[in-house]
């Protein structure tokens, strides 16, 4: 994949890191969940559509609360984990490969569509019709975002010193706490229904926070040579080798809650 916008045009593919984003990229915390859930989303009786599924992170954590979940997702590898995840959990979710500007599915197919942590890598002129066909009348569109705080977190700005060293072009740097901006594209096809974000503190060991790093956008679906992955994941693990674990890492989740006009 590449996008201008992101990581100033330099390609990456999720793909390459699967097997580490599988393992490592499932830590979202119950609250996360729960805010979802409160918002009357992804219940008993609701057909879900999970954009840029993954590995299926957030149909798989909301799967208990009963809705009927498809995910889909560019990239075949990550399908491939998603399916292998949900069997050994003996759920029922169903997987395409594809990507959400241009869906198969039939005209207000989908009471809810999320798009949990990937809402920046489409292109949302082609997106905001397809999903407006997609769903139901009054069915709601969820753009959820997490992403952890350097200035609050020692570990976390030293990490990212780190990543911006091997992969200067990496564009996931210097979050703060900010509010989701309401796309222009979805003007006209979608109210806006709720916009707010919170606070989480995610707890991580040495082992983990690496692998979360291993399998982030800079470094593992990078196009860094494998070389330099290793070499970054040495320097990354000494530095870690110094701090007491269990630590925690202050993130902030948004979420931006569009209704179908």
């Amino acid at each position: 994949m590449k996008n201008i916008e992101i990581d100033h045009g330099k390609p990456f593919d999720w793909g390459r890191a699967s097997r580490e984003y599988a393992r490592y990229r499932d830590i979202y915390p119950p609250a996360f969940y729960e805010r979802i859930l409160g918002l009357g989303l992804c219940q008993k009786g609701q057909k879900v559509l999970d954009l840029g599924t993954g590995t299926g992170v957030l149909p798989r954590n909301l799967y208990p609360w009963g809705a009927e979940f498809t995910g889909v997702d560019i990239s075949e590898n990550q399908i491939a984990q998603a399916e292998r995840l949900t069997q050994e959990a003996g759920m029922k979710i169903a997987y395409q490969v594809s990507p959400g500007e241009e869906l198969d599915f039939p005209e207000e197919t989908f009471d809810v569509v999320t798009a949990c942590q990937c809402f920046q890598y489409f292109d949302r002129q082609r997106l905001f019709p397809e999903l407006h066909r997609v769903l139901k009348p009054e069915g709601r569109f969820c753009i959820l975002f997490m992403a952890w705080l350097p200035e609050e977190s020692p570990i976390a700005a030293k990490t990212e010193e780190l990543v911006l060293r091997y992969n200067p072009s990496w564009t996931g740097a210097h979050m703060t706490r900010a509010l989701p901006e309401i796309p222009e594209e979805s003007k006209g096809l979608f109210d806006v229904e709720e916009r707010f974000g919170f606070d989480l503190d995610i707890p991580f060991t040495r082992e983990t926070w690496n692998g979360r790093i291993r399998a982030c956008r800079g470094i593992g679906a990078s196009s860094l040579p494998e070389e330099e992955i290793a070499r970054f994941e040495e320097e990354h693990r000494a530095f870690l080798a110094a701090v007491p674990e269990p630590f925690t890492i202050s993130h902030f989740a948004t979420v931006l809650l569009l209704r179908k006009k």
